[in-house]
């Protein structure tokens, strides 16, 4: 299927209506797969949520605040390529010990998992473009350079909670501000106009899910060597 060639400043009534011609490849492929199943309930929920992804985004492109777009255009960019959290485990490998070389670790092999999900299979099987900035009118000084992958799911959200997630299972201390840090760059996505809240969310619990498998092994693993431990 192809994105609806209706110009952002020609809307038609009802279905096309505030909305960015480049959101419109995932929302096409999902009502197709719900006239395809006979699911009609599928096909009015796809079209609610698309409703209310577009109407968030536009309320947050429509939002002045001009201290928190310094502040989340510098953020997402030290997400880029995983840079920020590469960073926090070379630092918690070096001063948090054995545990914390262990988190280091975890969150790693957790970003390297979510991204290739993310980035291989997921946005090519269900692909959707990225917002058109200049329909929403998303303000200038917030801006950052529009990636030329496909939106959905958000990568940066993804690896995001999957480090936070994975850490948080090995150094409990670290849960709340990892996830806390994770939930800020995963609306960075948002605020500077990259993405869609739908790319965010689920990219967030992907990366969570990826997180929490990885976290999981490694306590497994550790359960097992203290069960196998000779008793004093």
């Amino acid at each position: 299927m192809t994105s609806s060639p209706t110009e952002p400043n020609e809307p038609t009534a009802d279905t096309n209506a505030n909305k960015s011609p480049d959101s419109t490849e995932l929302l096409a492929r999902l009502l197709d797969f719900a006239d395809a199943h006979n699911l009609p309930w599928a096909r009015e929920v796809a079209r609610d949520l698309e409703a209310l992804d577009l109407a968030v985004y536009g309320a947050v492109a429509g939002a002045a605040t001009p201290t928190l777009d310094t502040a989340f255009r510098g953020l997402t960019k030290l997400a880029d390529n995983s840079k920020l959290w590469f960073g926090i485990a070379g630092v918690t490998a070096v001063v948090g010990g054995r545990r914390g070389r262990h988190a280091a670790i975890d969150g790693v092999i957790a970003i390297g998992i979510a991204s290739f999900v993310v980035n291989q299979p997921l946005k090519r099987l269900l692909p959707r473009g990225r917002p058109d900035r200049d329909h929403f009118q998303v303000i200038a000084g917030r801006q950052v350079p529009l990636p030329t992958s496909p939106s959905f799911p958000s990568g940066h959200s993804a690896s995001a909670f999957a480090f936070s997630n994975a850490m948080a299972g090995e150094l409990a201390w670290a849960a709340l501000p990892a996830h806390f840090l994770a939930g800020a760059v995963a609306y960075s996505r948002v605020h500077t106009g990259v993405h869609y809240p739908g790319d965010v969310m689920v990219g967030a619990l992907l990366g969570a899910g990826v997180g929490d498998m990885v976290g999981g092994v490694r306590r497994r693993r550790r359960e097992r060597q203290l069960r196998l431990a000779p008793a004093d």
